[in-house]
């Protein structure tokens, strides 16, 4: 069982390191890896400002790699996601919970979350994943304030005119 915690703990790290990489190229600190039989087959970190393209948070820029993976290995992803579990800082948004739902990946653990992925409502899509938090939940919230404390740059610039209030 100590095998499997320090395992674990690595996997954090490395999505960890991954949010700091994010954080540093003007993304939203979000880091992730999809593990499968003790390889990391797919990597992500947000790159929604980066590509201007709001589909790009970690979670499908791994899932994208690991489709990758399994093509340049000839194997079926169909086969792979249910054994994969996703390693993830911040609890992944709606898309990104229905995706891995779809997915039919094995777990998810985060570091930060209120565990609100029992509360979306999927029907009949994929199976039913499990959901651990609460790992470095602090150093996660510090990054996620880091990141909304500086000014985005590749934010529109405001359009709001603002009122001259001279008498």
């Amino acid at each position: 069982m100590e095998e499997e915690e320090a395992a674990t703990l690595d996997w954090m790290d490395q999505a960890f390191d991954m949010a700091k990489e994010a954080l540093e190229c003007g993304e939203v600190p979000v880091g992730c890896l999809l593990v499968h039989n003790g390889q990391a087959i797919g990597r992500g970190r947000n790159e929604v400002n980066e590509t201007k393209n709001a589909t790009r948070h970690a979670e499908m820029v791994a899932i994208d790699r690991v489709l990758d993976w399994c093509k340049q290995h000839n194997r079926d992803y169909t086969e792979v996601f249910p054994q994969t579990v996703l390693y993830v800082t911040v609890e992944p948004c709606i898309m990104c919970a229905a995706a891995v739902r779809l997915m039919s990946i094995l777990s998810c653990l985060f570091m930060l979350g209120n565990q609100m992925l029992k509360c979306y409502s999927f029907g009949n899509t994929g199976e039913p994943f499990e959901c651990v938090s609460g790992y470095r939940a602090k150093e996660a919230v510090e990054m996620l304030k880091a990141f909304y404390r500086q000014e985005n740059p590749n934010a529109p610039k405001s359009k709001v005119r603002k009122k001259d209030h001279r008498n």
